[in-house]
Protein backbone atom coordinates (compact mmCIF):
# COMPACT_ATOMS: atom_id res chain seq x y z
CA UNK A 1 0.00 0.00 0.00
CA UNK A 2 1.40 3.47 -0.61
CA UNK A 3 -0.18 7.13 -1.68
CA UNK A 4 -3.44 7.67 -0.44
CA UNK A 5 -4.50 5.28 2.00
CA UNK A 6 -1.24 5.19 4.03
CA UNK A 7 -1.90 9.61 3.92
CA UNK A 8 -5.12 8.15 5.59
CA UNK A 9 -3.70 5.81 7.64
CA UNK A 10 -1.11 8.60 9.48
CA UNK A 11 -3.36 11.44 9.08
CA UNK A 12 -2.90 13.39 13.22
CA UNK A 13 -4.52 16.06 14.07
CA UNK A 14 -2.11 19.07 15.21
CA UNK A 15 -3.06 21.74 17.83
CA UNK A 16 -4.27 24.71 17.37
CA UNK A 17 -1.29 26.04 19.57
CA UNK A 18 1.19 24.82 17.62
CA UNK A 19 0.39 26.22 14.51
CA UNK A 20 1.92 29.22 13.15
CA UNK A 21 2.76 30.97 9.95
CA UNK A 22 0.55 31.75 7.39
CA UNK A 23 -3.26 30.70 5.86
CA UNK A 24 -3.52 28.93 3.34
CA UNK A 25 -3.39 31.57 0.02
CA UNK A 26 -6.94 32.12 -1.70
CA UNK A 27 -6.25 29.36 -3.92
CA UNK A 28 -5.47 26.69 -1.46
CA UNK A 29 -8.46 27.75 0.35
CA UNK A 30 -10.86 27.38 -2.45
CA UNK A 31 -8.94 23.89 -2.79
CA UNK A 32 -9.99 22.84 0.55
CA UNK A 33 -13.49 24.61 0.72
CA UNK A 34 -14.12 22.68 -2.95
CA UNK A 35 -13.17 19.44 -1.17
CA UNK A 36 -15.32 20.17 1.68
CA UNK A 37 -17.89 20.29 -0.73
CA UNK A 38 -17.66 16.76 -2.43
CA UNK A 39 -19.16 14.72 0.10
CA UNK A 40 -22.12 12.42 0.15
CA UNK A 41 -25.00 14.69 -0.16
CA UNK A 42 -28.58 12.91 -0.66
CA UNK A 43 -31.09 14.79 -2.54
CA UNK A 44 -28.27 16.90 -3.71
CA UNK A 45 -29.25 19.03 -0.67
CA UNK A 46 -25.90 21.10 0.18
CA UNK A 47 -26.74 20.58 3.92
CA UNK A 48 -23.75 22.46 5.06
CA UNK A 49 -22.37 25.83 4.48
CA UNK A 50 -19.05 27.45 5.30
CA UNK A 51 -18.04 30.56 7.41
CA UNK A 52 -13.90 31.68 6.94
CA UNK A 53 -12.60 33.00 9.76
CA UNK A 54 -8.77 34.76 8.53
CA UNK A 55 -7.36 37.89 9.89
CA UNK A 56 -8.80 40.54 12.01
CA UNK A 57 -12.21 38.18 11.65
CA UNK A 58 -10.67 35.62 14.14
CA UNK A 59 -10.50 38.43 16.63
CA UNK A 60 -13.85 40.10 15.94
CA UNK A 61 -15.25 36.38 16.90
CA UNK A 62 -13.28 35.76 19.53
CA UNK A 63 -14.80 39.54 21.03
CA UNK A 64 -17.91 38.00 20.55
CA UNK A 65 -17.02 34.62 22.30
CA UNK A 66 -15.42 36.02 25.46
CA UNK A 67 -18.18 38.94 25.61
CA UNK A 68 -21.31 35.80 25.83
CA UNK A 69 -18.74 33.99 28.10
CA UNK A 70 -18.61 36.43 30.73
CA UNK A 71 -22.27 37.14 30.40
CA UNK A 72 -22.31 33.27 31.49
CA UNK A 73 -19.45 33.27 34.05
CA UNK A 74 -19.52 36.76 35.64
CA UNK A 75 -16.85 35.97 38.35
CA UNK A 76 -14.57 34.52 35.37
CA UNK A 77 -10.74 35.40 35.89
CA UNK A 78 -9.12 37.18 33.35
CA UNK A 79 -7.15 34.07 31.71
CA UNK A 80 -10.34 32.49 31.46
CA UNK A 81 -11.93 35.67 29.69
CA UNK A 82 -8.61 35.72 27.42
CA UNK A 83 -8.64 31.95 26.53
CA UNK A 84 -12.08 32.67 25.34
CA UNK A 85 -11.05 35.35 23.23
CA UNK A 86 -8.30 33.45 21.83
CA UNK A 87 -10.75 30.60 20.85
CA UNK A 88 -10.40 30.94 17.10
CA UNK A 89 -7.05 33.05 17.03
CA UNK A 90 -4.34 30.16 17.81
CA UNK A 91 -4.74 28.63 14.03
CA UNK A 92 -4.40 31.51 11.13
CA UNK A 93 -7.37 30.24 9.99
CA UNK A 94 -10.49 28.84 11.01
CA UNK A 95 -13.36 27.38 9.04
CA UNK A 96 -17.20 26.87 10.63
CA UNK A 97 -19.01 24.28 8.88
CA UNK A 98 -22.56 24.97 9.21
CA UNK A 99 -25.16 22.14 9.47
CA UNK A 100 -28.07 23.49 7.34
CA UNK A 101 -30.75 20.87 6.95
CA UNK A 102 -33.09 21.13 4.35
CA UNK A 103 -36.98 20.06 4.87
CA UNK A 104 -36.72 16.95 2.55
CA UNK A 105 -39.95 14.30 2.59
CA UNK A 106 -36.81 11.39 1.80
CA UNK A 107 -33.80 12.56 3.44
CA UNK A 108 -34.04 12.72 7.34
CA UNK A 109 -31.76 15.97 8.97
CA UNK A 110 -30.13 13.63 10.71
CA UNK A 111 -28.84 12.27 7.32
CA UNK A 112 -27.86 15.76 6.54
CA UNK A 113 -25.93 16.30 9.33
CA UNK A 114 -24.33 13.31 9.27
CA UNK A 115 -22.95 14.96 5.07
CA UNK A 116 -22.49 18.12 7.34
CA UNK A 117 -19.40 16.17 9.47
CA UNK A 118 -18.55 14.23 6.34
CA UNK A 119 -17.88 17.50 5.09
CA UNK A 120 -15.66 19.01 8.11
CA UNK A 121 -13.71 15.64 7.78
CA UNK A 122 -12.80 16.54 4.11
CA UNK A 123 -11.89 19.94 5.00
CA UNK A 124 -9.42 18.75 7.29
CA UNK A 125 -8.03 16.13 4.90
CA UNK A 126 -7.83 18.51 1.93
CA UNK A 127 -5.99 20.88 4.24
CA UNK A 128 -3.44 17.97 5.67
CA UNK A 129 -2.90 16.79 1.94
CA UNK A 130 -1.92 20.78 0.92
CA UNK A 131 0.90 20.51 3.60
CA UNK A 132 -1.09 22.30 6.48
CA UNK A 133 -1.92 20.97 10.20
CA UNK A 134 -5.49 20.74 10.85
CA UNK A 135 -7.59 19.65 13.57
CA UNK A 136 -11.80 19.46 13.87
CA UNK A 137 -12.89 21.20 16.87
CA UNK A 138 -16.05 22.56 19.25
CA UNK A 139 -16.00 24.34 22.28
CA UNK A 140 -18.97 25.28 24.67
CA UNK A 141 -19.17 28.14 22.10
CA UNK A 142 -20.05 26.05 19.58
CA UNK A 143 -23.88 25.05 21.26
CA UNK A 144 -24.19 28.51 22.62
CA UNK A 145 -27.54 29.51 20.37
CA UNK A 146 -26.48 33.57 21.14
CA UNK A 147 -22.50 32.84 20.17
CA UNK A 148 -23.88 31.08 17.23
CA UNK A 149 -26.45 33.77 16.32
CA UNK A 150 -24.02 36.34 16.68
CA UNK A 151 -21.63 34.05 14.28
CA UNK A 152 -24.47 34.68 11.66
CA UNK A 153 -26.30 30.93 12.31
CA UNK A 154 -29.73 30.85 11.43
CA UNK A 155 -31.98 29.08 14.19
CA UNK A 156 -32.38 25.99 12.19
CA UNK A 157 -28.79 26.07 12.22
CA UNK A 158 -25.91 23.63 13.98
CA UNK A 159 -21.89 23.86 14.25
CA UNK A 160 -20.22 20.83 13.11
CA UNK A 161 -17.81 22.07 14.63
CA UNK A 162 -14.34 24.73 13.59
CA UNK A 163 -11.70 23.55 11.62
CA UNK A 164 -8.48 25.10 12.62
CA UNK A 165 -5.81 24.99 9.46
CA UNK A 166 -2.20 26.46 9.99
CA UNK A 167 1.26 25.10 9.49
CA UNK A 168 2.96 23.05 12.20
CA UNK A 169 7.43 22.92 13.09
CA UNK A 170 6.04 20.71 15.74
CA UNK A 171 5.61 17.10 14.79
CA UNK A 172 2.36 16.41 15.60
CA UNK A 173 2.04 12.94 17.91
CA UNK A 174 -0.33 9.68 17.99
CA UNK A 175 -2.56 8.59 19.50
CA UNK A 176 -3.69 5.25 20.30
CA UNK A 177 -6.53 4.49 18.13
CA UNK A 178 -8.55 1.57 18.83
CA UNK A 179 -7.70 -2.40 17.86
CA UNK A 180 -9.89 -3.11 15.53
CA UNK A 181 -11.01 -6.44 17.23
CA UNK A 182 -12.52 -3.90 19.83
CA UNK A 183 -14.82 -2.00 17.15
CA UNK A 184 -15.66 -4.36 14.52
CA UNK A 185 -18.00 -7.25 14.42
CA UNK A 186 -19.81 -9.82 11.67
CA UNK A 187 -23.19 -10.29 11.43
Amino acid sequence: MSGPIDFLKTRRSVKPRDMRGDAPSAGELETILTVGARVPDHGKLAPWRFIVFEGEARARAGDIIAGIFVKRNPDASADDVARAHESLTEAPLVIAVVSSPKPHPKVPAWEQQLSAGASALNIVTAATALGYGANWLTGWFAYDREVLTALGLAADEQLAGFVHIGKSEKASEDRPRPALADIVTKF
